[in-house]
């Protein structure tokens, strides 16, 4: 109801028609996309059908929650798919709102506003908005207030009505909100900069900061500038190298000020009121005045989604490489000519083989990247060309690509594979539970790959079969099958791909969609067998 006006007449059989409609279409193509992208990452060209879709975008996105919050162990290849669209759906229109924003004068410092849409693009299936991160500001602002009654009931903040933008030009008046601020924060409610996981990109998140109260100097010292404007101290944003600062004005109001004229901010330090030698002794290093200066939002946000960029880049269990993305995402919104970052994304690009279907719209795309940073730097022409090779070579591959490969474990040669897919197992070495989702009758890997896995110490070494596993902890692995056992006690994997290639969790095993099933026709038969074998002699231990 809340994207209807009270005051606006509404043909409600009409817009139930709509909605109806809506809701067909998206079951529709949330159908299609297994068949067409089970094999791949869904290509650029993906959502084509849906950027084409007529009606209220609304009414799609609603049925795609429809789809996930469907019984928990069932539909999980719709889910799979839905939340990829919803995902896409939402990030296209917060991109869209947050250029429009980057499009605002510099001196418009709406620093809050801009946070929230990095924290809305990196988590686009959360309810996050400006309001509700407002209205949480807001009661911190009002207990803040409370406490700065109790040290002068006649303040002037005291006065201010929720929107103002009025400054307070005593500084003794500042020094007690601060004093205020400090105590309701960091002893009242607890927050305090994360030092023991400070390399979590939940810090980065301002709803995740007002969570769990806790986040790195750039978050925490928005939300303290945020709170000291909305009660009049004029405080400003520092782009200090290693660790974000504010700066709080002592001089004269119209004097010409250096850098000791100010007194430097720690918010992720419990909000200690730093000089300038103690700036330097923070970060061990002497730096120059210019590093002392105030900063746009354009500056704030572009450091904010630089540390998002090194943690994506530092991502090991992730191999979706989602935080990598996302925040080369931003970046190029907001400096679209960076020569390294474009290559970076084409590397990207390369490396997840997000390849279209039919048409090579992505090839095309990784094509145009690189010759737009020949032309920006054409001292990239050696690495240019190199992408440009590796491109080309993928068309031909694709157009040899020969149909599904179907594995019979009647087969001969398929003999020694003793485990089927969607069947739940445990590493006998490492411990991880795990679900196979695929099968070879011997390593397939190359002999870098298997002499770096010290395969060749293993009792049958690679003359065995190895089998592909998504683990609990979120990674892709693949394993030798003398180190496997059936998990007696199995328990759903929460890895992000279950739902590519199973359709439903027994409470025992996955059942294999329609796509996997196709690839191995005999499994599903065999885990069934396997799966009454196992709880009838575990009946029989019991009994």
């Amino acid at each position: 109801m809340k994207h209807y006006s009270p005051t606006d007449y509404v043909n409600w059989l009409e817009e139930y028609k709509v909605r109806q409609k809506a809701g067909l279409e998206a079951r529709k193509i949330v159908a299609s996309f297994s068949k067409r992208f089970f094999s791949e990452h869904v290509p650029c060209n993906g959502f084509s059908d849906i950027e084409n879709l007529e009606g209220p975008e609304i009414f799609f996105e609603d049925e795609l929650v429809c789809i996930l919050n469907m019984e928990g162990r069932k539909a999980l290849t719709w889910k799979y798919y839905a939340k990829k669209i919803l995902y896409y759906l939402r990030q296209q229109k917060i991109l869209n709102n947050l250029k429009a924003f980057l499009q605002q004068p510099d001196d418009y410092e709406s620093y809050l506003e801009g946070a929230i849409y990095i924290d809305q693009y990196c988590n686009p299936l959360s309810d996050i908005s400006l309001k509700d991160i407002q209205a949480q500001i807001d009661s911190i602002v009002e207990l803040v207030c409370k406490t700065l009654r109790g040290i002068n009931s006649r303040h002037p903040s005291l006065a201010f009505k929720a929107g103002e933008s009025s400054m307070i030009m005593e500084i003794e008046l500042q020094s007690q909100v601060l004093d205020a601020m400090n105590y309701v924060l960091y002893d009242q409610l607890k927050f305090k900069g994360n030092r023991m996981d400070y390399y979590n990109a939940l810090n980065l998140y301002m709803h995740q900061v007002l969570i769990r109260r806790t986040g790195i100097p750039i978050s925490m010292s928005l939300l303290y500038l945020t709170i000291a404007r909305q009660l009049g101290v004029p405080l400003e944003p520092v782009n200090f190298p290693s660790h974000f600062l504010l700066r709080w004005c002592q001089g004269a109001e119209g004097a010409t000020l250096d850098i000791f004229d100010y007194i430097y901010i720690d918010a992720f330090g419990k909000g200690k009121q730093l000089t300038v030698k103690e700036c330097e002794y923070l970060i061990g290093q002497h730096v120059t005045a210019a590093l002392y200066g105030v900063v746009n939002v354009k500056k704030v946000l572009q450091r904010m989604v630089g540390n998002l960029l090194s943690l994506g880049k530092r991502e090991g269990i992730d191999q979706s490489y989602q935080l990598l993305r996302d925040s080369l995402d931003l970046y190029l919104a907001m400096y679209p000519d960076q020569v390294q970052l474009l290559l970076l994304q084409a590397r990207l690009y390369f490396h997840l083989g997000i390849w279209p279907e039919k048409s090579f719209c992505l090839v095309l795309k990784v094509l145009d990247i690189l010759q737009h940073i020949q032309t920006l730097d054409p001292g990239q022409h050696g690495a240019v060309g190199y992408l440009v090779q590796h491109t080309l070579e993928h068309i031909e591959r694709k157009k040899e690509e020969v149909g599904v490969e179907v594995k019979l474990r009647s087969h001969e040669k398929h003999r020694d594979v003793c485990y089927s897919i969607g069947l739940i197992m445990k590493h006998k070495r490492y411990g991880y539970n795990c679900v196979i989702y695929g099968w070879d009758p011997t390593c397939m890997m190359g002999h870098e790959w298997i002499r770096n896995m010290n395969v060749h110490s293993l009792p049958h070494g690679h003359h065995q079969p190895f089998y592909n596993v998504l683990v609990e902890d979120g990674s892709c692995r693949y394993a030798a099958q003398e180190n496997l056992e059936y998990n007696v006690e199995p328990q759903e994997i929460s890895h992000p791909d279950v739902g590519r290639y199973f359709s439903e969790f027994t409470g025992t095993h996955y059942i294999p969609n329609a796509e996997l099933e196709i690839r191995y026709p005999e499994d599903l038969e065999s885990v069934y067998e396997t799966v009454q074998n196992i709880y009838s002699a575990k009946k029989e231990d019991v009994e």
